[in-house]
């Protein structure tokens, strides 16, 4: 159902690199070599939330069809998020040591594991085990992102961020499509499973088939999307310095002692930790439960304040999905209308969400609502892009793995706090969680307007130990 989708979207979330040797087969390559990778992974994206999105709305179902209460079922919705919250880091950082090729392949091929076994399970024992391997290892989006930082600079960073969310979206609204109609066969959950699971191991062999040894420096410096400009040679040179510093950590470490690897891991945590980033950390957290308790209630508040049925709602919330796909497109031109400066445009797509949360608190009328539905799409996609690249301008890119993870973590923390924070409001009032977002939206802005300095400076905070 639509409102199942669009809620599943909300519950949604990079790789690593590698040289092959080879700068003179990279350099006669040219620039295309590099922008044929970036739209390789633009179709990773797509695969990958397409195949989730199949699956993902069946679940509840499927577990209770096998006898499980709704406790028992909540327990095991909750474990995969738990997962998620404390492996987000760890494989995020991960990804930095070993490098994205390896990283990526693992988390998809271990993903493709854990559908395999969700097709098998006909026991609510084997679908909770079949929950483990995708709860830790489904980072592949995030690292996915890590990598098109690594081939970008930070000009094009926004622009190139936006269309990975954009394609990975249409993903998320094509899948419940195919998915809702394969549930209608018998056995249909476990064919869809079966179906995901493939998709994991096509995206596994599309990875495997990138042209990894054309992705190098001088690649990266070269390269232009369509609708930007050249990069300049200062960031020509940084990006260099970036690529070479990335290449050298992570050429051989894939094969280093695991423990080697835990020893660094734990390292690059604590430079997270020992870094002067709470600040852009705490504005993820603050917009990501605001938006959360945005839709908590929606179906409900919209049934109790204007009669409006749960259908109407889901149409709603997948005409919002469409217009965010939408948004992640526009970004290339809104990001050089507002001079390719980050924290100038999240600050005022935060400063828009929160008004028109606060508009749809107060709507006298449905129409107000769908007017609030229609640009908070738009908002809230500008405002998850703009904060992914204010935390690796900020943090620093050499560690983008770890902070995109780190940056998870964030928001699974956010997930699990605003259902309950959701529940307590409601409990005065149905605007009760949309007037709480405006709250935490509006404290967001005040940190965002309190540290505008240290933003501006554009990568004068540096993660320690690096």
């Amino acid at each position: 159902p639509p409102a199942g989708t669009a809620q599943a979207r909300r519950g949604r979330m990079a790789e690593g690199e590698e040289e092959e040797g080879g700068g003179g087969r990279g350099a006669a390559a040219g620039p295309a070599a590099p922008a044929r990778f970036v739209r390789s992974l633009y179709a990773v994206g797509f695969l990958d939330l397409f195949g989730v999105s199949m699956v993902v709305p069946l679940m509840n179902l499927h577990i209770k069809s096998l006898g499980a209460s709704h406790t028992v079922a909540g327990i095991i919705g909750s474990l995969y998020g738990v997962m998620q919250l404390f492996s987000s880091t760890f494989v995020g950082c991960w990804s930095d040591i070993v490098g994205r090729r390896y990283s990526l392949l693992a988390c998809i091929l271990l993903s493709a594991l854990g559908y395999f076994l969700l097709g098998n399970s006909t026991t609510v024992f084997l679908f909770a085990l079949s929950r483990v391997p995708v709860g830790i290892f489904k980072h592949t989006l995030s690292i996915s992102k890590a990598l098109l930082s690594d081939l970008v600079s930070e000009r094009d960073r926004p622009l190139v961020m936006g269309r990975f969310n954009a394609a990975s979206s249409v993903g998320f609204i094509l899948g419940p499509v195919v998915g809702g109609y394969l549930a209608e066969f018998e056995g249909g959950f476990y064919q869809t499973s079966f179906i995901c699971a493939s998709i994991f191991l096509l995206n596994g062999g599309l990875v495997w088939m990138l042209p990894w040894s054309d992705e190098n420096t001088s690649n990266r410096d070269h390269y232009q999307d369509k609708g930007t400009n050249n990069c300049s040679a200062k960031s020509n040179h940084d990006l260099h310095l970036k690529s070479a510093r990335s290449r050298a950590v992570t050429n051989s470490n894939f094969f280093q002692s695991p423990w080697i690897q835990v020893a660094t891991v734990l390292k690059k945590i604590k430079g997270i930790a020992c870094s002067n980033l709470w600040d852009v950390f705490l504005v993820r957290f603050l917009m990501s439960v605001a938006i959360l308790l945005y839709y908590s209630n929606f179906t409900l508040a919209l049934e109790e304040r204007f009669e409006v049925k749960p259908l109407f709602a889901g149409y709603l919330m997948s005409y919002s999905s469409a217009l965010g796909v939408l948004a992640g497109c526009l970004l290339g031109p809104i990001t050089k209308l507002y001079g390719h400066n980050t924290y100038r445009l999240l600050l005022h797509s935060s400063t828009f969400t929160c008004s028109l949360i606060l508009l749809y608190a107060s709507a006298p009328s449905i129409w107000m609502v769908v007017l609030s539905s229609t640009f908070l799409a738009f908002s809230t996609t500008i405002g998850r892009t703009c904060i992914i690249d204010l935390e690796l301008t900020v943090g620093g890119s050499e560690a983008s793995g770890t902070l995109l993870g780190v940056g998870q973590s964030v928001t699974s923390v956010g997930r699990i706090i605003a259902p309950l924070l959701s529940g307590i409001a409601q409990e005065f009032s149905p605007c009760g969680p949309p007037s709480l977002a405006v709250g935490l939206a509006l404290l967001a802005i005040v940190i965002m307007n309190a540290n505008k300095q240290k933003y501006r400076s554009h990568g004068s905070v540096k993660l320690k130990n690096q």
